[in-house]
Order: structure tokens, then sequence, then C-alpha cells
């Protein structure tokens, strides 16, 4: 069975929603407002890369990561990468060409059985809506998370508010940096 892993740059109370400066949310871009650039704290993004086997997306995410990841040199490994979108609305003429191989995937089932399949990691990149979901229906094994020293209020939360049992977690790599960010990766424990 494939490991499902959730990967997000989320803030001290659960944000996760326009880290890098996507419109529409009034504190886009906080993942570099204000604090310091330290590449020690971003290696486990590069580790990443390597260690995946494919990438899933939900649709939102795919729209906007699709525009400009196929082109920059930071994110290389992904164009060669099998990709998954989970959307209902989608279509096959929605996809990019210079992206690599991409399915469409029509629901939670079918991610399932996506993980049932041969391959490495499957690794999942923003996506909050998908995120919450796959979490709640019990499919993410892992959660790689870069915790920001902020609290941001409203916006997308990583994980839902749905009433439902605990959920434990398991700490597997944690290290805290000079600017306040904080690398925490949790196994999921079933």
């Amino acid at each position: 069975m494939r490991t499902l892993i959730s990967t997000a740059f989320v803030s001290l109370d659960g944000v996760v929603e326009a880290p890098g400066g996507e419109p529409g949310y009034r504190n886009a871009g906080w993942t570099f407002k204000g604090i310091e650039f330290l590449p020690e704290a971003f290696e486990i993004k590069g580790r990443e890369q390597q260690e995946a086997g494919a990438m899933l997306l939900g649709r939102t995410s795919y729209e906007s990561f699709s525009a400009v990841w196929p082109d920059m040199e930071d994110f290389a490994d992904y164009k060669v990468m099998p990709k998954y979108v989970v959307s209902t609305t989608l279509k096959d003429d929605d996809l990019v060409s210079n992206w690599g191989a991409t399915t469409i995937l029509r629901s939670l089932d079918e991610v399932a059985a996506l993980k049932e399949t041969e391959g490495g990691p499957i690794i999942i990149h923003g996506s909050a809506t998908l995120s919450r979901n796959l979490s709640d229906a019990g499919l993410i094994d892992r959660y790689h998370l870069l915790v920001f020293p902020l609290l941001l209020g409203a916006g997308k939360r990583l994980f839902s508010d749905t009433d439902k049992d605990t959920q434990k977690l398991r700490l597997v790599e944690h290290e805290a940096y000079a600017n306040g960010l904080q690398k925490s990766v949790f196994d999921v424990v079933r």
C-alpha cells in the first residue's frame, strides 16, 4: 500500500490559505512576509520531490500550480511525476499539456484504490478541502507540516471541524529553526 502524505505550510492557528500570495485572501503571502528565509527550514520540500512517487491535488490547487510549476526549476522533479487530480467537474481538456501525465479521479474511493497500487508515496500539496476530506475518511498516512509563527485568524484550515473520534498521531521528525518555523512530521496511528 502506498503512503498518502499531506504536506502543508500552516499558521500556528491552523490556517493554510494563500501562503504564496494567491489573490482573494487578506493575509495572502504570509510565508514570506516578515519571516527570515532559512534554507534549512525548507529542506523537507526538496526531499518530498525526491521521495514521492506521485502527486495528488484538488481541482483548485491543480489549476493554480499547473499554471506556474511546470516551468519552474525548483519543481522540476514534479514535472515528470504522475499527477492525480480529484475533481467532479474538471475535464481532460482542462488539463495542461506541459506538466506530464495527469489522471482525473472522481471520488475518494478512487483515491483509496490508488493507494492500493504499486509505487512510492503520494504527496498532496495545497488542496485544503481535499486534505480535510481525505483526513476525515481516514486515508492520510502522514503529515509534513511547516508551522509558521503566525496567528492568521480567518482562513481555510488544514483540519476539519467534523465531530469524529480522536485521531492519534506519532511524531517521527521535528525541528525548530531560528526564524520561528517548526518542522513536524507525523505518522497517523491506526
